[in-house]
């Protein structure tokens, strides 16, 4: 398989996919603030777009002028790449409207207790982690895969407590997500 071809057609799926959802992103949030929704985490929002940003910016660079070719595994980070965007969809539709990329919480709303958030408390922030991982390494991109994956380890540091903090202040969610774990699901009751 020539890396080129499937480097510009994941590229261009990326950069048309983040759109949509951005999309969807503003109509969820024009919805529930008509609703009485607070925002929270304004401050750090910025960084994290500027993060995703410069992600493709770098990753696109390290591409273009060190290309080291497909990984020698690339067949399985494809396979873990097309499980995240599988995943991705059941998360959104399992928010339904509720689904944001900012931390937008409607008051007295229930905890949407159902698709991948019967297992764990953030399974979008795990699919986000992967393909900070995933998308570079299919490429042999190592420098992006590790930067921007500690580069988000310390956005969700600040992006998590934040989100909890918001849910535990105006829904059930303390109660609702006893037991569940951030990023690793748990099967068993």
């Amino acid at each position: 398989m020539s890396d080129i071809f499937l480097f510009i057609d994941l590229i261009s799926y990326l950069i048309i996919i983040r759109f949509v959802e951005l999309m969807i992103a503003k109509s969820n949030e024009n919805w529930m603030k008509q609703r009485g929704a607070v925002e929270f985490g304004k401050a750090h929002y910025r960084y994290m777009v500027v993060m995703h940003i410069l992600f493709f910016v770098t990753f696109i660079l390290e591409k273009v002028l060190l290309n080291h070719g497909l990984s020698p595994f690339w067949p399985v980070l494809l396979l873990l790449f097309v499980l995240a965007q599988i995943l991705r969809v059941w998360v959104i539709s399992s928010l339904g409207r509720y689904w944001n990329t900012k931390v937008i919480v409607l008051p007295n709303a229930k905890v949407i207790m159902k698709g991948p958030y019967r297992f764990l408390k953030h399974p979008n922030y795990a699919i986000v982690s992967l393909e900070f991982i995933v998308i570079p390494l299919l490429f042999s991109a190592y420098y992006s895969a590790c930067v921007f994956s500690l580069l988000n380890i310390l956005m969700l540091r600040v992006r998590i407590p934040v989100e909890e903090k918001a849910l535990r202040s105006l829904t059930g969610y303390e109660g609702t997500f006893q037991g569940r774990n951030r990023f690793i699901p748990k099967f068993v009751k």
